[in-house]
């Protein structure tokens, strides 16, 4: 058993006039979903019961489920792990500011059981990689460390954006904040070529992609959490990526050395 990515090639263009960049870009290549009869049908011959009984055992669970997740509680999925209600919001200093319209999404989170991320982690993942014009061009078993992302850890603690569930804070993404500084111009956009703005959250793992046209003579810089981001010149622009970290993080983007404060966008 393995799970299948495919690493494709796409075209980066931060402006109309600006320079086109190609990175390779991997999503997970996704089978049909498998329906809610071939589930049950495939359950009720594993437990040795009709389909008739699991099919009013499974609706039973899902109202059991639906019922209790949305009066807070963190519900038992058996063998799975556990599900509750979660939110993304962005922080604010004044409780005066405190509003409903600072919720940005609710969410559903999922937190797995040992056993399963034990047998995602130790899943091979063949990647498939495909050039601009679909072709194939290489495959690879990677090597990854197997790491599985947890909810619970406090490596997805997030102060700037929370999940909450009950007394617990949980985070699913975290926030990004951005000091731009200079009198050059930047963006900073993701796979959809969408704005990020900051305060934004992002999923850990996110593509988050830089440009900056600096001011004239200079040459721009960028940072996250302090570490440099490299950048790449093209034609006077200079195009950076990172994937977001399990965690609210800072990016600082210099577009050139002058005397003015950096300022959030």
């Amino acid at each position: 058993m393995a799970l299948k990515v495919k690493a494709r090639e796409k075209k980066l263009q931060f402006s109309k006039e600006g320079p086109e960049f190609w990175r390779y870009v991997m999503v997970p290549d996704l089978y049909s979903t498998l329906d809610q009869d071939k589930v049950i049908k495939e359950a009720a011959i594993r437990s040795g019961v009709s389909e008739g009984v699991m099919q009013a055992c499974w609706k039973g669970a899902g109202e059991v489920i639906k019922a209790w997740a949305t009066e807070g509680h963190s519900v038992a999925l058996p063998g799975l792990g556990n599900m509750r209600f979660g939110l993304s919001a962005k922080a604010v200093a004044d409780v005066n500011d405190v509003k409903t319209s600072l919720i940005t999404t609710r969410r559903i989170i999922f937190t797995p059981t040992v056993a399963l991320k034990d047998e995602l982690a130790n899943t091979a993942i063949q990647i498939t990689c495909y050039d601009r014009n679909g072709e194939v061009v290489k495959r690879v078993t990677s090597a990854d460390p197997g790491t599985v992302e947890d909810p619970e850890g406090e490596s997805t603690e997030n102060s700037g954006s929370q999940n909450q569930s009950g007394n617990q804070n949980q985070a699913t993404s975290f926030a990004l904040t951005i000091t731009k500084s200079g009198t050059g111009t930047s963006s900073v956009k993701n796979d959809s070529e969408e704005t990020i703005n900051s305060g934004d959250s992002l999923a850990s793992g996110a593509n988050v992609y830089i440009a900056v046209t600096p001011a004239e003579g200079q040459i721009p810089t960028a940072t996250l959490n302090g570490t440099n981001i490299s950048l790449t010149e093209n034609d006077g622009e200079y195009i950076g990526t990172f994937q977001m970290p399990a965690q609210a993080s800072n990016l600082v983007i210099n577009s050139g050395s002058d005397s003015e404060e950096g300022d959030q966008n």
